[in-house]
């Protein structure tokens, strides 16, 4: 399946990125639907009662839409995704106790095991602060609560979790740096990396300091 994943943690630009790219490369938009999930205010306000239904209910949204990328009739152009299936697990893991995260698991090994892997990752870092910026700029709600150190925990998780992936090269782009929403030469430098398709690539790169 011809298509590029975006991730990153909340605020990092993944919607805006990928709607930037699907426009450029005029492939198909994929986007998560945070406002779809009932419990998502409510993990905010009270992650311990909220958390495993929140989970469970983004985790079989992703679900459904992985299922549309195993139909190649439906993304025949290429398709930009601002999320990768298996980011929920991450998720999950940073935010449910350990027994739920364990009936987590059983319904996630259900869902997972035919999953396509995207043809590259672009994983979005800033620093917390940013991101908090970023977060209270597009006003939404049930995201007042969310506090710097949850994303700075979200954040190192990412790292983690990219220097182990296998599966699709992943570009990194620091956006602190690198602004290809207002920068030509930037979103340009992205489209060459793109176009490399190769694993372990950092934007900025030296040259561009």
């Amino acid at each position: 399946m011809n298509y590029y994943a975006i991730e990153g943690p909340i605020g990092a630009g993944k919607s805006t990125l990928a709607r930037l790219l699907a426009a450029e490369l005029g492939y198909d938009l994929l986007l998560e639907r945070p406002e779809d999930n009932p419990f998502l205010p409510r993990f905010y306000r009270d992650p311990a009662s909220g958390a495993l239904p929140a989970q469970l209910a983004f985790l079989l949204q992703r679900a459904g839409q992985a299922e549309q990328l195993q139909q190649p009739d439906l993304f025949a152009c290429g398709c930009v995704a601002d999320f990768l299936f298996d980011k929920d697990r991450l998720f999950a893991e940073l935010t449910l106790a350990h027994g739920d995260f364990e009936l987590y698991l059983k319904v996630f090994e259900r869902l997972a095991w035919n999953v396509p892997p995207p043809r590259l990752v672009v994983h979005l870092t800033a620093p917390p602060e940013l991101l908090l910026e970023r977060i209270a700029r597009r006003g939404r709600e049930y995201e007042v609560s969310i506090e710097a150190d949850y994303l700075l925990r979200l954040s190192a998780a990412y790292r983690r979790y990219f220097r182990q992936y296998t599966q699709a090269p992943v570009i990194e782009v620091d956006t602190s740096r690198f602004d290809f929403l207002r920068s030509p030469a930037d979103f340009h430098e992205l489209l060459s990396a793109l176009r490399e398709a190769r694993g372990g690539l950092r934007l900025p790169r030296d040259h561009l300091l």
